[in-house]
């Protein structure tokens, strides 16, 4: 499967490489800067999944005694650190956002922010339900 992800990023920011020969304003034009646009983020997502996954395990009891391994590791405070990082990145951003482009802009942000939000939020929790 990660193969099969590189080949498709690499191919899809390709495309959007060549479609960027082909941006004016036309008709045209716009089309094939939607095609870019979409093409490319879709083409670099495609990519970092190939980069960043990793090979599944073989067995499964394998793969199980190594998740109940993780679960039961203790969680370090970098965890607070990295998630209230991440909560106070995401509150400068978006009062940013409000005081200089408004309300809409501020809830478009925050629409885009939510999942880094929610992240942080994780982190945070996952830190405090652990065991001393």
């Amino acid at each position: 499967m990660r193969w099969v992800a590189l080949g498709s990023g690499i191919a899809l920011i390709a495309l959007a490489v060549a479609a960027v020969t082909r941006v004016s304003d036309t008709r045209e034009g716009l089309v094939a800067e939607v095609i870019t646009l979409l093409g490319g983020a879709t083409g670099i997502a495609l990519l970092i999944y190939g980069l960043a996954t990793r090979p599944r395990a073989v067995s499964m009891p394998a793969a199980r005694t190594a998740a109940a391994a993780s679960a039961r590791r203790p969680r370090s405070a970098g965890d607070l650190r990295l998630g209230g990082a991440g909560l106070l990145l995401a509150l400068v951003l978006l009062g940013g956002l409000a005081f200089s482009g408004g309300v809409l802009w501020a809830t478009l942000g925050l629409a885009l922010l939510l999942p880094m939000i929610a992240g942080s939020i994780y982190l945070c929790v996952r830190y405090l339900r652990a065991n001393p």
